[in-house]
């Protein structure tokens, strides 16, 4: 028999896949990369064109066809604009450009199907009724997989990460399972079960029930903990020292984050009972003229943070910083305070935190204010019932807070976002009764079979939702730790994630979740049911999502992979993964209990050359890999 070679053998329209990957990266709404945070995702333009040209034979392979070259290159070319095409981003739900794409993948299968013809051994993987499926066994983010099932594959992915198997079941798994489906919440129903310009097709239905469950938990969460998060009030005082006040005097303003400074006790034996402010910046908002900054004032007692706005004077850029290498000083004795004194003093448990200002919502954009006695308090008024109590990894490489005493993940957060994120955290359970009783009543089966085991009727379609909505609980705790910056230029509080890292931060924003801007629940998880509605819309294909070691897997043997494996020590998976494994697991733990059967993810088995696993030992680590 004659091995025929594929389209990705030959040659790629390489500059036009770039183009469209690199562009990729600037878009956000909708794409699927916004279901939930992963690292390295790969571009969806590049996963689909390669799996294309490794599905789809080289003219040069079939001279039956293309006897000459002159042929051959034409057809080629054909092919590459077909692929050219195909990349775009707003091609990605083209169905008359797909379904052109899914014809030359047939076309290809059925010709190496006949090529095999012969062979016995070979009748059960090469059916030309039946294109063969794919198999990506470090799925990770998702993009092949996804990207396969777009192709018309049956795809199936598998990872030993449980935060990967979420994404992919997310993607790949759930929607088609529900696909075509009107949403099942009342307010739907009584409208009827139409969209603007048709019936409710692919993923639609259930990303329009994401929105509305989604809606109740913030409103039932703002019932049950919104006076932890007070709207603050603009006194005339305030508006007697700050002419740009004046229009809000006697207005309550919609909190849209606390801006803190972690402290330490001074150095300086004189005033050892005085907590300074580790601040990289006293500045605000940079935003060209906008401008705002928080100006300490040194008296008997201490200091105190007011806040001015317009150009700041000298030094309110370095906040109390002393350059990278000797880092801080003293704001009341001006005397150094040195890393090796901090870590003590975090280790020891003597790390606080004090209230620099406060960022409202104006009638024009943000409003920075001075801090009040009030808001400080009502943020230290009320304890979580729980909190994660999984140790962060001893990688200082990767994870810096540990050398500060902040040890757990529970301990990057503040009191007042852990009681909001366990208040937002049990109403995904309760949400997941409520979607049950309505989807009954919305006609689907009334069974007891859940999604894990291929059920489709209430429960199963319950536990899909609450599946998105815990998506959206990832989404607001990575804005709503204490790992988190304030984003001067664009005022906006920035995730913990900005690289594969956990890394100290000295001031950082506390955003109110119920705000509706910046670091809000609403905020988070708007873009969740937005990424369902570009899913691909295949109603028939058993796609599946499965926890497997790719050493060891029993996943079906699949004629086609395709994977992106993991890059030696670069990124630490499954340590990282771990931020948001200890929030999915305790609200899906009952939905997945085999994907969130362990503590934490595992990480004996994950294929990285992470020496700190190997007693720091590199040479041991790299013969792991």
């Amino acid at each position: 028999m004659t091995r025929r070679k594929k389209l990705i053998e030959v040659a790629l329209p390489l500059d036009a896949i770039n183009a469209a990957a690199a562009r990729e990266k600037s878009i956000r709404h909708g794409h699927p990369s916004t279901l939930h945070l992963w690292w390295a995702r790969r571009p969806l333009a590049a996963a689909r064109a390669v799996i294309f040209a490794q599905m789809v034979d080289d003219p040069g392979s079939r001279p039956e066809l293309f006897p000459t070259e002159q042929e051959q290159e034409r057809e080629r070319q054909r092919l590459f604009e077909l692929i050219e095409e195909l990349v775009k981003w707003e091609n990605t739900t083209n169905e008359e450009l797909l379904q052109r794409a899914r014809a030359e993948i047939r076309a290809s299968w059925r010709r190496t199907c006949a090529d095999h013809a012969g062979d016995p051994r070979a009748a059960e993987l090469f059916d030309p009724e039946r294109l063969p499926a794919f198999h990506d066994p470090f799925a990770g983010g998702g993009a092949l997989p996804l990207e396969a099932q777009r192709l018309g594959l049956e795809a199936h992915a598998s990872d030993l990460n449980p935060v990967a198997v979420l994404i992919n079941k997310a993607m790949i798994e759930i929607p088609p399972k529900f696909a075509g489906r009107p949403p099942v919440n009342p307010e739907a129903r009584s409208e009827g079960a139409l969209v603007a310009g048709g019936e409710w097709k692919g993923a639609r239905g259930l990303a329009e029930d994401v929105r509305y469950y989604g809606r109740w938990m913030r409103d039932e969460a703002e019932r049950r903990v919104g006076h932890l998060y007070p709207k603050v009030t603009v006194t005339d005082e305030m508006a007697r020292e700050r002419p740009d006040l004046r229009r809000y005097a006697g207005r309550e303003l919609t909190v849209i984050a606390w801006l803190w400074a972690r402290t330490v006790r001074s150095p300086n034996p004189a005033f050892g009972t005085v907590e300074v402010p580790l601040v990289s910046t006293f500045m605000l908002s940079t935003k060209r003229g906008k401008e705002a900054y928080v100006e300490p004032v040194v008296d008997a007692d201490g200091y105190r943070f007011t806040v001015k706005v317009g150009p700041p004077p000298n030094g309110a850029k370095a906040g109390t910083s002393a350059g990278k290498r000797q880092a801080f000083y003293c704001l009341v004795s001006n005397v150094p305070i040195t890393y090796d004194y901090i870590r003590n003093e975090g280790q020891a448990g003597r790390m606080g935190a004090r209230l620099m200002a406060i960022v409202a919502e104006g009638d024009r954009g943000r409003v920075y204010l001075t801090p009040t006695a009030e808001h400080e308090d009502v943020a230290k008024k009320e304890l979580p019932d729980w909190e994660p109590e999984t140790r962060l990894p001893d990688n200082t490489r990767d994870f810096k807070t540990p050398l500060y005493g902040l040890t757990t993940f529970g301990d990057l957060f503040t009191p007042r976002q852990l009681v909001a994120l366990t208040t937002f955290s049990d109403l995904v359970t309760e949400a997941r009764a409520r979607i049950r009783h309505d989807a009954v009543a919305a006609g689907l089966s009334d069974d007891d079979r859940p999604v894990r085991s291929g059920g489709t009727g209430a429960t199963a379609y319950a536990e899909a939702v609450s599946l998105y909505l815990s998506c959206g609980i990832s989404r607001l705790a990575n804005r709503l730790a204490t790992i988190c910056v304030w984003n001067r230029p664009g005022e906006k509080v920035e995730q913990v994630f900005a690289r594969q890292a956990i890394p100290m931060t000295w001031d950082y924003p506390e955003a109110n979740p119920f705000s509706g801007k910046t670091g809000s629940w609403s905020g988070s998880l708007d873009w969740i049911p937005e990424a369902l509605e570009l899913v691909p819309e295949m109603t028939s294909q058993e796609s599946s999502a499965e926890q497997q070691d790719a050493v060891s897997h029993t996943q079906m043997a699949a004629p086609i992979v395709s994977t992106d494996p993991p890059y030696f020590d670069n990124i630490g998976y499954a340590d990282l993964s771990d931020f948001f494994y200890v929030w999915l697991r305790r609200t899906l733990r009952s939905v997945l209990p085999d994907v969130f059967a362990t503590i934490t993810v595992p990480k004996a088995e994950e294929l990285v050359a992470s020496p700190y696993r190997h007693a720091n030992n590199k040479a041991h680590a790299e013969a792991f890999s």
